[in-house]
């Protein structure tokens, strides 16, 4: 299914692309989160209107993205789990988990699906979790789990 990109997507595309994408992708994720539409001769023309005022809303998201990723870049936040004497945790640390404790430290808005946890956070110690703050710009910051007690 050939769709027009109104915003850049990641290893998709820019914005005024025309693309083939798979009819459930275009359908259930482009065009019900308004990143696409039906690439249709009237749609065409009018991406190529609005392509400029698209780019400047792209361009001020970028600037968005940069400013939080100037506050939480390298940035450590601690979390306390219940955990077994082998350091194990009971359950993982979740992105809905992060991006509230990033809510309650820094007061910023993080969606959990940005949040990419390099590994499973299942144990005790530091991981690195990677957050897609916009299709150019990624923050790293690092996930400090701590024993809150240990049930034997």
């Amino acid at each position: 299914m050939k769709v027009i990109l109104l915003e850049n997507v990641k290893r998709i595309g820019a914005i005024g692309d025309i693309i083939d994408v798979k009819r459930g992708y275009a359908r259930n994720f482009l065009i019900a989160n308004k990143k696409a539409l039906y690439a249709s001769k009237e749609n065409v023309k009018e991406v190529d209107k609005i392509k400029s005022d698209l780019s400047k809303k792209d361009n001020e998201k970028k600037k968005e993205a940069s400013s939080i990723l100037e506050k939480i870049s390298g940035k450590e936040y601690g979390v306390k789990k219940l955990s077994t004497e082998n350091n194990e945790l009971y359950g993982s640390v979740k992105p809905t988990e992060i991006s509230k404790l990033i809510k309650e430290v820094d007061n910023i808005d993080i969606k959990p699906s940005m949040i990419q946890p390099e590994t499973e956070i299942k144990s005790l110690g530091k991981f690195k979790v990677k957050i897609s703050l916009h299709s150019e710009v990624d923050a790293e910051i690092v996930i400090v789990v701590q024993s809150a007690d240990t049930i034997q």
